[in-house]
């Protein structure tokens, strides 16, 4: 799992650090990743729209969900069983 966010390298450190969140972050405040992947960034709707994708070790996308508010988000347990059938392809 990998985290991109909008926010500097300092305040994206400072929040790993304050959170002790278990994965790694990536600070994109020039939004170089966010616009690879599409994110839509919606200033009406407080900035990026969330946006959850997987990405196999091959680097093809195989899910995609393009939140259409801040509280659109695949639940975890639909993104860990597919996680799983990947883990099995191999």
């Amino acid at each position: 799992m990998l985290v991109v966010g909008p926010d500097g390298p300092r305040a994206f450190q400072r929040t790993w650090k304050d959170e002790a969140f278990p994965f790694p972050g990536l600070a994109d405040p020039q939004n170089t990743v966010a616009d690879l992947y599409r994110q839509e960034v919606n200033l009406l709707k407080l900035g990026r729209m969330p946006a959850v994708l997987v990405v196999d070790k091959a680097g093809q996308i195989r899910y995609q969900h393009y939140g259409e508010s801040m509280s659109d988000i695949p639940l975890n347990q639909e993104i860990l069983e597919l996680l799983d059938q990947l883990n099995e392809e191999r």
